[in-house]
C-alpha cells in the first residue's frame, strides 16, 4: 500500500479548481503542490519529492501535451490528466503520450481523489522487500517487484506505471491470455468505461521499449487479448 503522505502536484490554470482539489486531497492525507503554469510544472517535475501529477491539458502558457511529454521523459512519476476534451480519440491521444489515467471535466473531486489513490496503489504495488527476482526466457527478462525494476537482456527498462502494470500482469501467469477487459481492471484497479481499446496503445508503447524481443515476449491473440510468450525460469 502506498504511503498516504504522498505528494501530489496539481497543474490547473483555474484557481477555483486548484483550490477545490487541494482541499479534497489534503483532507485525504496527501501533501499538495499547485501551479497554474505549465512552465512552472516542468520546473517542479525536475525536482525530487513529487509522487503523482494531476495535469490539466488546457494550460495558457505551455501546451499540456508538452508538459506530459516532459513528465514522461523525466521519470516514472505517474500522471492523471484533467481535461475538457471528451472524445475517445482525445483520450487515446493522452494515454499514448503516457498518461496513467484520464478524468474529464466536469468531474467529482471525490472521484479524482479515488483515482489518485488507485494509481498510487498500483505504482506502489504489493511487493515486499523479500519478494524474489523472477526471470523469463532463460534469464533474458528479469522482474524485481520489490525494486520496481525490469531488466531485458541486461538493460533496465524505463517503463511508465501503466506499462509496468501491464508487464507484471502478463508475467503473473506466463502463457495465459488476458483479455483487454481483464488488463484494464488489473492495471487500473477499477473499471473504466471506454478504456479497453486504449490498452492497445499502451501495449504498443511497451513493445517499442522491448525492442526486437517484443513480438515473442508480448504476443497478440487475435480477438481475445495478450499473453506473455516467454516461459518463467525454474
Amino acid at each position: 500500500m502506498w504511503d498516504m503522505a504522498a505528494t501530489v502536484l496539481v497543474v490547473e490554470d483555474e484557481r477555483e479548481i486548484r483550490d477545490l482539489l487541494r482541499r479534497y486531497l489534503e483532507r485525504a492525507g496527501y501533501g499538495v503542490l499547485t501551479t497554474g503554469s505549465g512552465a512552472e510544472a516542468v520546473r517542479l517535475l525536475g525536482e525530487p519529492g513529487i509522487d503523482l501529477t494531476l495535469l490539466d491539458l488546457g494550460l495558457p502558457d505551455v501546451d499540456g501535451d508538452e508538459v506530459l511529454r516532459e513528465a514522461r521523459e523525466r521519470g516514472r512519476v505517474p500522471v492523471v490528466v484533467l481535461t475538457a476534451r471528451t472524445t475517445v480519440e482525445d483520450r487515446i491521444h493522452g494515454l499514448r503520450l503516457g498518461a496513467d489515467d484520464y478524468v474529464t471535466k466536469p468531474f467529482s473531486p471525490t472521484e479524482v481523489v479515488l483515482r489518485v489513490g488507485a494509481v498510487l496503489q498500483r505504482v506502489g504495488g504489493t511487493a515486499t522487500e523479500t519478494a524474489p527476482v523472477v526471470s523469463y526466457g532463460d534469464g533474458r527478462l528479469r522482474i524485481d517487484e520489490a525494486r520496481h525494476e525490469a531488466v531485458l537482456d541486461g538493460c533496465s527498462l524505463e517503463l511508465t506505471p501503466t506499462e509496468w502494470g501491464l508487464l507484471t500482469a502478463l508475467a503473473s501467469v506466463p502463457g495465459r491470455v488476458f483479455s483487454r477487459y481483464e488488463l484494464v481492471n488489473r492495471v487500473r484497479g477499477y473499471e473504466f468505461a471506454g478504456y479497453e481499446r486504449t490498452i492497445d496503445s499502451h501495449v504498443k508503447n511497451l513493445r517499442h521499449k522491448l525492442g526486437g524481443a517484443s513480438p515473442d515476449l508480448v504476443e497478440t491473440v487475435l480477438g481475445v487479448g495478450y499473453r506473455l510468450g516467454w516461459v518463467r525460469d525454474p
